[in-house]
């Protein structure tokens, strides 16, 4: 079904700063929250009495892949102790969720789809025999279920999550049957298309629905093709309206940091809207499935786009808080009056870093993004590897009866030297497919040109130790966006303002729940002005680019950023929208000149905390 298959934990491991960023990660809130949170350690999936729906399932989902690529003993044991109790409790029937016989028919079976995805994920890693057996009579049971309880809210929304262990199993199996239950899901199910075609979709309300919700579309994003393998499992994959999906998300909800906004549904193009966590990881998902299946390197640039500036954007450097809702133009963390929300339909705790602000989804959610992203570093290919996006990381696996290794080294995004090394024990005949960002101006593969945004295949037969060398040539650019605003983009990083900051932590219970340090919330104010506007007036005036050629023990803390920009600006009279809490305007109340031009500093948007990353030109009297 799939063009490309994923590697296995065991032979495609993180290397470099992407090893130290999954490491910070098991060191951090997701590699800790069964210790530290009721809701995963004292879970009904697990014989507990906390919640029985989504969050176990949506912290494995991110926990099982981190254990597995860091082989990490503890954790692997650890996920193990709450995949053991699932299998456990799975009644004769194939039910497998944890609520009682009364409770099925009110059961919202998203967290079955969500539950048997993990599952297989955890097959995948493990080897675990058991598993397809309990995935096939979950989905059975599932099959009945459905044709007496449709299946409705989340799961009406999201009945497509259900196609992955669907399709993984019809892999395994051939059996027909699993087929004619994913078309019955999308009978019951969303109708995206109908969504997406009505007249009325570039338009927003500040009104929650399931329809609007940003997570359901960044899921759904891969809907269309998966759905088009329904019809033909053995055609190639449909990617047609995930397309026209991100045009319509992008022309009307799109951010300058390659997602929409939804806080916690669609909001706009403004750079004070917030952008859920949850939104930005099922979306980096949705992109690696559609790549595994198309082979479009449109959805690998997509991918790195979000991985690199929104993902660690919005978790703090040591990953142990997060916001629920990012801003682009974030220039404090606060707690909004609750009269004035900036927020489309969140809560006032919105922005703050921390344990489970505004909700938990995303304290269990966010923790698939970095172990998923790294796991499609490399994909499999009919004829043997290809390089999806060249981060540090080192494959080990077997091609044509020979063992190879095959080995990115690089600083990459971070820098645009990118060296390949490939072993081959004995001769062997392979393909190595290098996948050219298309975010770079230039490319050259061993010194030959080659274009950016293209997949470049060499077929050749390897033998000992060779060298592949990609060299990208990246070009700062300024980037429009609505209002007259401007972000700044050099590769696939995009850079925001440097800004001070001054953290007060927030320690406190609340619904049983403890907020303490390390996981307690935290507030961020500005302690640096950061009220500018670009001043490239002066044709002699322009940006400078710095590259410290090292990435320290945080990859993504401000104040070890491995590049920056020096760039022109004035002073500007820019405003807050709430004065009281910080919030600034979404566009400048005057962009006059009130101080000299001056150089200040940007960073990669992913190494910031708070941030101005849309900024207008400076205007003087007299200029048109």
């Amino acid at each position: 079904m799939q063009r490309l298959k994923f590697f296995t934990p065991t032979e495609l491991k993180p290397a470099g700063w992407l090893r130290r960023q999954l490491e910070i990660q098991a060191e951090g809130l997701s590699g800790n929250l069964d210790k530290v949170w009721r809701d995963v350690r004292d879970s009904r999936w697990i014989g507990g009495d906390s919640e029985g729906w989504e969050r176990v399932p949506y912290w494995l989902d991110g926990f099982i892949p981190l254990a597995y690529l860091l082989d990490d003993a503890d954790m692997i044991s650890r996920a193990k102790k709450y995949v053991d109790a699932i299998v456990a409790n799975q009644r004769e029937d194939g039910w497998l969720c944890p609520c009682t016989d009364e409770e099925r028919a009110g059961y919202d079976m998203w967290a079955l789809f969500l539950i048997d995805k993990v599952l297989t994920l955890y097959y995948d890693c493990s080897g675990d025999e058991r598993i397809p057996g309990v995935v096939r009579r979950s989905l059975e049971n599932l099959y009945e279920h459905i044709k007496k309880v449709p299946i409705f809210s989340w799961a009406h929304a999201r009945w497509f999550e259900c196609l992955i262990p669907i399709f993984r199993l019809y892999e395994m199996t051939g059996e027909a049957w699993l087929l004619e239950l994913g078309k019955l899901l999308r009978e019951q199910g969303m109708s995206y298309e109908k969504i997406y075609t009505d007249p009325g979709f570039g338009s927003f309300e500040r009104r929650w629905t399931y329809e609007t919700h940003v997570v359901n579309q960044g899921m759904a994003l891969k809907e269309g093709a998966l759905s088009s393998l329904l019809d033909g499992p053995e055609k190639e994959a449909d990617d047609g309206f995930s397309q026209f999906m991100i045009s319509q998300l992008f022309k009307y909800h799109g951010s300058a940091v390659g997602h929409f906004t939804g806080d916690e549904c669609l909001i706009g193009t403004s750079p004070i809207q917030g952008t859920e966590l949850c939104g930005v990881v099922e979306t980096m998902y949705s992109y690696e499935i559609l790549f595994a299946l198309t082979g479009d390197p449109v959805w690998a640039d997509r991918l790195e786009k979000l991985a690199f500036n929104a993902l660690p954007a919005t978790i703090t450097p040591d990953m142990w808080a997060h916001q629920y809702d990012q801003q682009t133009n974030q220039v404090a963390c606060t707690v909004q009056d609750p009269a004035h929300l900036i927020y489309g339909t969140n809560g006032a705790e919105s922005g703050l870093y921390g344990l489970e602000p505004n909700y938990g989804c995303c304290t269990a959610n966010f923790g698939q993004g970095w172990p998923k992203f790294a796991r499609s570093a490399m994909m499999k290919t009919a004829s043997g590897v290809e390089i999806v996006s060249p981060v540090p990381a080192i494959l080990k696996t077997e091609i044509g009866g020979a063992p190879v290794t095959v080995e990115c080294d690089t600083l990459y995004p971070f820098g645009g030297e990118i060296n390949f090394f490939v072993t081959a024990e004995g001769e062997t005949d392979f393909t190595l497919a290098v996948r050219v960002p298309g975010t770079a101006k230039t490319a050259l593969l061993d010194g030959e040109p080659v274009e950016p945004g293209s997949v470049v295949t060499l077929e050749r037969k390897w033998s000992g130790r060779a060298a592949v060398t990609l060299t990208l040539g990246f070009e700062t650019a300024l980037v429009p966006r609505p209002s007259g605003l401007y972000s700044l983009e050099r590769g696939p990083l995009v850079y925001a303002l440097e800004i001070g900051e001054k953290w007060v932590r927030r320690e406190y219970e609340r619904g049983g729940v403890e907020r303490k340090y390390p996981y307690c919330d935290y507030e961020v104010f500005p302690t640096t002005e950061w009220q500018y506007a670009f001043d490239f007036t002066d044709a002699a005036r322009d940006i400078r680019v710095s590259e410290t050629g090292e990435i320290g023990d945080f990859p993504f803390a401000p104040e070890s950023a491995p590049c920056s920009l020096e760039v022109p600006a004035a002073q500007i009279n820019w405003g807050y929208a709430f004065p009281y809490k910080m919030t600034a305007r979404e566009e400048p109340l005057c962009r006059m000149p009130v101080a000299p031009t001056k150089t200040v500093r940007f960073i990669p948007y992913g190494c910031t905390n708070i941030r101005l990353t849309e900024l207008p030109m400076v205007e003087r009297i007299g200029e048109e």
